[in-house]
């Protein structure tokens, strides 16, 4: 069931993503506007290392106003194709490269509002290969079991939604590890 797009409108333009404005016609005839966030799509990493652990990185989250452990992720630049995202942002999140990257899923982050496109590597084969991180980066590498990480997750201790969610879609190849 689609809606009738009557009108579309930016009204903020920001540094990583965009808000528009969509006036929308309903099926049943009415008209509803929805803001909508543009954002270019990213990728989150589930990076395996030769020990059994995963790689994490805490970082400070400002709209959640707290630190928190997350997958490694980033956004894509203009044009970059997924997989290059993924082996540049494991360069800068961990400092580790992968020797494979293994697409294993997609999904949208927030579909309700986002437009956000999500793509998901499992990264092993990890070696020491650091890339500058970004100026507004602070983080801290955290390797934790592959057990542990799935109990965490279990238990509600990792409220980042993407890292769930890669988890979740890593499982059955991890199982196989």
């Amino acid at each position: 069931m689609r809606f009738e797009v009557l009108k579309s409108e930016v009204i903020y333009q920001g540094r990583a993503v965009s808000i528009r404005r969509d006036h929308l016609k309903t099926p049943d005839g009415r008209t509803v506007k929805y803001d909508i966030i543009d954002h270019s799509g990213s990728v989150v990493l589930v990076p395996l290392d030769a020990d059994g652990n995963l790689l994490f990185v805490r970082q400070y989250r400002h709209a959640a106003s707290l630190d928190l452990l997350e997958l490694p992720a980033g956004t894509l630049d203009e044009g970059e194709a997924p997989d290059e995202c993924a082996r540049r942002e494991i360069r800068e999140e961990t400092g580790m490269a992968a020797d494979k990257l293994e697409r294993i899923g997609q999904f949208f982050l927030a579909p309700g509002y986002s437009s956000e496109f999500m793509v998901v590597y499992l990264a092993t084969g990890l070696r020491w290969d650091p890339l500058e991180a970004d100026a507004d980066e602070y983080l801290q590498v955290e390797k934790i079991p592959l057990a542990e990480a799935f109990r965490m997750a279990e238990r509600g201790s990792l409220p980042d939604a993407k890292s769930l969610a890669a988890l979740l879609l890593a499982r059955p190849y991890l199982e196989k590890m």
